[in-house]
């Protein structure tokens, strides 16, 4: 079996996992670039409104997702990364995939932000059903675009079935 199928995703508080996935993204890309070092990345993955979602294997995290579920764009990704050592193994995708499923129990959108540089990341975006709803232009750093990008079963008004209304 792969890091794919073996590792767990769970919900985590535990700070010990909340500092891994802070050094995890503070030696990442498009952290690095965007200047935001961990204690930034710190006090992103340890907001109180956000859920974050653990990839772990043998007690270790190899990844994560964080997820806002409320405000105007209830449903939002607010950052997703994979360590280094986990990287190209799906990994990421079966983290969006949880992230999807959990918002879309609640809500028909899913959002999340991505740096107008990242390209792999716009690639896999687009894969997955993402297509741009805006454009953050200079947003985090000058020069660098922020694109906002939505995936969604239908309106929040007058959907029938599947995720409730808010």
């Amino acid at each position: 079996m792969t890091i794919r199928k073996k590792a767990t995703i769970s919900r985590t508080r535990k700070a010990e996992y909340l500092r891994r996935c802070a050094r995890i993204m503070a030696a990442s890309e498009p952290w690095l670039t965007l200047g935001l070092d961990y204690r930034a990345c710190l006090a992103s993955v340890s907001g109180p409104l956000r859920e974050v979602y653990a990839a772990r294997l043998g007690g270790k995290s190899l990844g994560f997702v964080i997820v806002e579920m409320n405000g105007s764009f209830k449903g939002y990704i607010k950052a997703i990364c994979v360590a280094p050592e986990a990287r190209g193994l799906g990994l990421g995708s079966r983290l969006m995939a949880f992230a999807e499923r959990r918002i879309f129990r609640e809500t028909p959108n899913v959002f999340l932000c991505v740096s107008s540089f990242n390209r792999g990341a716009r690639r896999l975006y687009a894969r997955l059903g993402y297509a741009t709803a805006g454009i953050l232009r200079d947003f985090i750093v000058k020069g660098s675009h922020e694109l906002l990008l939505r995936k969604t079963l239908g309106p929040l008004r007058g959907r029938r079935g599947g995720a409730k209304r808010s």
